[in-house]
C-alpha cells in the first residue's frame, strides 16, 4: 500500500459549517488544507488556522462573543472535560472558560480517520497481544487506536468494544463514525467514570478486545489490569512519551508491572553482584507489548515488556525495535543503539541518595512543586515533619509534584507536561496543613529504601529505651544484613541487643 493509498477522511465541510461565514471563505482559500490541524478562536484576538509548521491569520477582525456563540450553536454539547464534537465526525472542539464559566475561546481540532496506519504493527495486533501506545500529544495515538479497532473488528471478525471517554475515537453523537468499522462504542458520561465503564464493558458485553484512549489515573490502571486478567486483549494509550516515563510515574507504572525496592541478603547480593537494595518489578505487566510512536509511520517497539523492564531495572542496556514506513509503503526494521538512560533515571528517582554536605540526616533534599496548594503551608508542614523539602517554582525543576484531586482530574497543561516528563504526581486530599503533611510524608516514604526505614525504627527504639519509656523494644523482622546494621546502632548507643525468632521473621530486640 502506497502513501497515496492511505485514504484520509476529514469531513472538512462539517467543521467549516460551524464557522462564521466570513471565516469559511478564508479557510477554503488556504493552501494545503489536507494538513490543517486546528482553528483557534479566542475572544478579542484574531482567529488563526494552524497547520503543521505554520499558522495563518483568518481575519483582521477580532473574534467577538457573537462569533463564539455562533460556533457553539452548531456543535454538540460540551461535557465535563470541556470538549464537544460534531455529530458523526471526528472533529473535537475544546472550550476555554473564564472564572464565571463563560466560553471565551475555542479550539476546533480537525479529526481524521486515516486508513492503513496500523500496517506498521499489524503482526503484533494479529498475534492477540495487549498493546500500550505512547507518544507526545498530536503524534497520532488516537488515529492509530481507531484504525486498530477497525481492523480487529472488520478484518479479523473479533468482538471489539471501544471505551470512548471524550468521543475522540468514534466521534460525537449516538451513531459511531465509520472509521471504527463494526467495533462497538461505549460513551462515558464523565471522565471520572472511565474506569467503571471499562469494567462494565467486560461484564456486560463479552468483548474479545477492549480499546481505551488515555489511561491516566490509578483507578483506570487498576481496571485495565482487571480486564487483562480476564483474558481480554487490551489496546490502549496512556499519558507519557516513553517506557521510561511510565516506569517513573507512580500512578501508571503498574501498567508495565510496577517497581519496588527489595533488600537482598548478603549471599544473594554477592551472587548477583549488586548492592543490597535493588529495584525489581512488582507484578506481571498489564500490557505485553509497548509501542512508542515517534513520528508519522515511525515507532519504537518493545515486544516483551516484562523482559525489557527487568533489563532496565538490572541496569542492562535496552534496544527497542525501530520500525518505519517510507512513502512507497516499504517497511524497514532496525535495532536502535542500546541505552541505559532508563535505568539511570530509575536509580536517580527511586534509590535513596546521600546529600553531598551530609545535611538532613544524610538524605538529599527533595524538590517539590506544589500545584494549587499553599506554598507556605507546604513549607510549614515540611519543617514540622523535619523533612528535607525545597519548594521550586516550575514543575520541570521538581523531583515530585503535589496537587489536589480536582486539579489532577482537570489535567491542566502544567500537570500534563509534568506527567509526560515522568515527574511523579502525588495527591493531597485537601489544602489543609494536615493533609499536605500526609502527602509530603508519602513522598519521602516512597523515596526511601527498606534499610533507611529499618534504621530509623532502630533509632526510635534506642530513644525509647534511653529515655526510660520502655525497658525493651522489639523491632520488625529484617534480613541478616539489616539486623547487623541495627545491632551496630544499638552498640554505639551503649545498649544491648539480640536477635530472636526464626527466618524470615527473625528480629532485633533492644534492651539495657
Amino acid at each position: 500500500m502506497t502513501r497515496e493509498q492511505l485514504l484520509a477522511t476529514d469531513e472538512l465541510d462539517a467543521i467549516l459549517h460551524a464557522l462564521p461565514p466570513e471565516l469559511v471563505q478564508r479557510v477554503r482559500g488556504l493552501d494545503g488544507l489536507d494538513s490543517l490541524l486546528e482553528i483557534v478562536m479566542d475572544l478579542g484576538r484574531l482567529p488563526e488556522a494552524r497547520f503543521t509548521g505554520r499558522e495563518e491569520i483568518l481575519s483582521q477582525r477580532e473574534v467577538t462573543a457573537e462569533d463564539i456563540a455562533f460556533v457553539i450553536s452548531r456543535i454538540g454539547q460540551f461535557g465535563g472535560d470541556n470538549r464537544a464534537g460534531i455529530e458523526r465526525t471526528l472533529h473535537r472542539i475544546s472550550a476555554l472558560r473564564n472564572r464565571a464559566g463563560k466560553v471565551v475561546g475555542l479550539t476546533l481540532r480537525v479529526g481524521r480517520a486515516v486508513y492503513g496506519t496500523m500496517e506498521i504493527i499489524r503482526d503484533v495486533v494479529e498475534a492477540g497481544r495487549s498493546i500500550l501506545l505512547l507518544g507526545r500529544p498530536g503524534v497520532g495515538k488516537t488515529t492509530l487506536l481507531r484504525e486498530v479497532a477497525r481492523v480487529l473488528a472488520d478484518e479479523m471478525g473479533k468482538r471489539v468494544v471501544i471505551v470512548d471517554t471524550s468521543n475522540e475515537i468514534a466521534g460525537d453523537g449516538d451513531i459511531p463514525h465509520p472509521g471504527i468499522g463494526r467495533a462497538r462504542r461505549m460513551q462515558v458520561a464523565a471522565p471520572s467514570l472511565q474506569h467503571a465503564v471499562m469494567i462494565e464493558a467486560v461484564e456486560n458485553h463479552m468483548p474479545e478486545v477492549v480499546v481505551i484512549d488515555e489511561i491516566g489515573t490509578e483507578q483506570e490502571a487498576g481496571a485495565a489490569r482487571t480486564i487483562a486478567e480476564r483474558g481480554v486483549q487490551l489496546i490502549a494509550t496512556a499519558h507519557g512519551n516513553t517506557l521510561e516515563n511510565l516506569m517513573l510515574n507512580p500512578t501508571l507504572s503498574d501498567l508495565v508491572g510496577g517497581v519496588q525496592t527489595v533488600t537482598l541478603g548478603d549471599e544473594e547480593a554477592r551472587r548477583r553482584g549488586t548492592q543490597k537494595s535493588v529495584l525489581e518489578r512488582k507484578a506481571p505487566p498489564t500490557f505485553q507489548t509497548l509501542v512508542e510512536i515517534q513520528a508519522y509511520q515511525r515507532v519504537a517497539l518493545y515486544q516483551d515488556v516484562a523482559q525489557t523492564v527487568d533489563a532496565i531495572l538490572l541496569g542492562n542496556p535496552v534496544a527497542p525495535e525501530i520500525r518505519s514506513r517510507d512513502a512507497s509503503g516499504e517497511l524497514s526494521v532496525s535495532t536502535s543503539k542500546p541505552s541505559r538512560s532508563a535505568s539511570e533515571a530509575m536509580e536517580r528517582r527511586s534509590t535513596p541518595r546521600i546529600a553531598a554536605n551530609g545535611a538532613n540526616g544524610g538524605r538529599e533534599t527533595v524538590k517539590v512543586y506544589p500545584f494549587g496548594l499553599s506554598w507556605t503551608r507546604v513549607e510549614e508542614a515540611a519543617r514540622g515533619l523535619g523533612l528535607p523539602v525545597a519548594i521550586v517554582r516550575e514543575p520541570d525543576e521538581a523531583d515530585v509534584v503535589i496537587t489536589l484531586k480536582n486539579y489532577y482530574r482537570r489535567k491542566t497543561p502544567r500537570l500534563r507536561n509534568a506527567e509526560s516528563q515522568g515527574i511523579p504526581i502525588y495527591i493531597a486530599r485537601s489544602n489543609s496543613s494536615t493533609q499536605i503533611a500526609s502527602a509530603l510524608a508519602s513522598v519521602i516514604e516512597l523515596r526511601r529504601g527498606p534499610e533507611d526505614k529499618a534504621l530509623e525504627e532502630a533509632r526510635d527504639g534506642i530513644e525509647q529505651v534511653v529515655g526510660g519509656q520502655s525497658d525493651e523494644i522489639e523491632l520488625t523482622p529484617q534480613n541478616a544484613y539489616v539486623r547487623k546494621l541495627q545491632h551496630e546502632l544499638v552498640e554505639r548507643a551503649n545498649l544491648s541487643s539480640r536477635s530472636t525468632g526464626a527466618e524470615p521473621f527473625r528480629r532485633v530486640q533492644i534492651y539495657r
